[in-house]
């Protein structure tokens, strides 16, 4: 496991702030699926932490995660956020580095109908996922894991689809007990009077947002991936110190209520990380869960690439 951990990613750790001089900003595009968990690159943009490091950052929606990684290896797209994108990309061989994570755990939540009180009252029921093989299903797994649910025997689960909504209306109808959501949509579970049995936060770290690079991009431009790094560190060490700047970027942002916004920030501020580092246990949950995904059984070697500040 730890030939696999040292050549699977060049992991790039930042803890110290390096000033860095230029005279143009540098246009660079940084992909994102969705919105909350991925509030580090928005706020970086909206806030000018990338503009401090000089660079001009476009932020594009791109959902689909082949979609991203074809466009990353092309040079059409600079930057992806999905970590288990990464993983994957990196496992099957192309040429991607995860050069840093921003969320180190998972933004999952397991919530349920009133009459399931606790994870084990789960046994024999029925949970609504997004895809198979994707985060909320591996992660509600690991969720079950932990409190003793066997998630392959004990459990059932269906794929509703990548929008949080139509897990919670499947459950409001009654067609599944419990569903995997992501922030703000467990708040929204609760105004509709589900629990939440369990945030996966608490319990574990997973890799799940983080700054994604070909391996031409980091040879050809070093500095670049440096500031891109660096802009997303100055982005969660805001979150985590400013409550009301950071509400108020999520309301424009979601275009949602202040309410809303609110509970995004509780859960977000206390999930992200504030020095772009990975941590390594949860990287190696996240490898197994890939290569098991792959049916991959063989080590690799990939160098491990490390950029100080």
């Amino acid at each position: 496991m730890r030939s696999l951990l040292t050549k699977l990613f060049g992991v790039l750790f930042s803890a110290l702030c390096l000033h860095v001089s230029v005279d143009a900003a540098d246009k660079i595009r940084i992909a994102i699926p969705g919105t909350g968990p991925f509030l580090t690159f928005s706020l970086a943009q909206k806030k000018g932490f990338f503009k401090d490091e000089g660079l001009d950052a476009e932020i594009i929606q791109i959902r689909g995660g082949s979609v991203a990684r074809a466009a990353l290896l092309t040079g059409d797209l600079d930057y992806y956020s999905v970590v288990a994108v990464g993983a994957r990309s990196a496992i099957q061989g192309l040429p991607t580095r995860l050069v840093a994570c921003y969320l180190p755990t998972p933004p999952n939540v397991l919530v349920a109908r009133p009459e399931c009180k606790s994870v084990k009252d789960l046994k024999g029921k029925t949970i609504a996922v997004s895809v198979f093989g994707n985060p909320p299903h591996v992660v509600g797994q690991m969720i079950l894991r932990h409190y003793g649910l066997d998630p392959e025997k004990e459990v059932k689960f269906v794929a509703a689809g990548e929008g949080n909504p139509s897990r919670l209306a499947q459950m409001n109808q009654g067609l599944v007990e419990a569903a995997v959501v992501s922030p703000p949509f467990d708040f929204v579970g609760k105004k509709m009077g589900f629990h939440v049995l369990a945030n996966a936060y608490e319990l574990f770290t997973y890799p799940d947002v983080g700054l994604i690079a070909s391996a031409k991009k980091i040879k050809e431009k070093p500095d670049e991936v440096k500031r891109a790094i660096k802009a997303g560190i100055k982005a969660n060490r805001y979150i985590r110190a400013n409550r009301e700047g950071t509400v108020q970027v999520l309301t424009e942002w979601l275009k949602t209520d202040r309410e809303i916004a609110a509970a995004t920030y509780d859960f977000l501020s206390k999930a992200i990380n504030d020095d772009g580092n990975l941590r390594e246990k949860g990287f190696r949950l996240l490898i197994e869960d890939v290569k098991k995904t792959l049916k991959v059984d063989r080590e690799h070697s990939v160098r491990l690439q490390i950029f100080r500040f």
